[in-house]
């Protein structure tokens, strides 16, 4: 069904191992904020060096990222390349299977999933019992059907989350200025 991938940490000593604008790095924490499906960028970045110096893998677009660890079963989609912490067991689909169907079968598989992570500190779930996760999958055509009509719906939901998105910046940028004076609208008619 797909390549299951885990994360990866570069150094937090190596200040260089990290940029303002770098190669997306995603941890369980930014999931936990994310109020959308779709994910782009976490917290911090890697730079190019951070990511030659560590175990972390580039991820493709429509990567389904699942947090293995505290807490499992956070689940977004990446919107472009990203990387992700250890804290995750990503999926790749194979190109058989469409992103949203690896979605929603992901979710539907969350309680398996759960029972299936060990630990005494905080459970977690291993790459290879994601790997061993039981599935029944249906033919082809069901799958590419069920595509057929989530994806269109997918892209439609994250156009419409992009825009929501640009458009709570707008207003955080512009409330403070409204509320100083610094803009003033006393001109302007409704």
């Amino acid at each position: 069904m797909g390549s299951v991938v885990a994360g990866g940490t570069p150094s937090k000593s190596k200040p260089e191992y990290y940029a303002d604008q770098g190669i997306a790095w995603i941890t369980p924490k930014d999931l936990s904020v994310n109020k959308s499906k779709f994910i782009s960028h976490g917290e911090n970045d890697i730079s190019e060096l951070g990511f030659s110096k560590s175990s972390v893998a580039k991820l493709p677009a429509g990567t389904i990222l699942f947090s293995s660890r505290a807490p499992i079963g956070y689940i977004a989609i990446a919107q472009n390349e990203v990387t992700t912490n250890q804290g995750f067991k990503s999926v790749i689909p194979n190109e058989n299977i469409s992103t949203a169907y690896m979605y929603f079968l992901l979710k539907n598989l969350l309680p398996t999933i759960e029972g299936m992570a060990s630990g005494s500190t905080f459970k977690e779930i291993s790459g290879a019992a994601m790997k061993s996760v039981p599935t029944v999958m249906p033919d082809a055509d069901t799958i590419q059907l069920f595509s057929s009509f989530c994806e269109p719906v997918f892209k439609e939901q994250e156009i419409l989350e992009a825009e929501n998105q640009r458009l709570s910046a707008l207003r955080d940028s512009l409330l403070p200025k409204l509320m100083s004076g610094e803009l003033d609208v006393s001109n302007i008619e409704l």
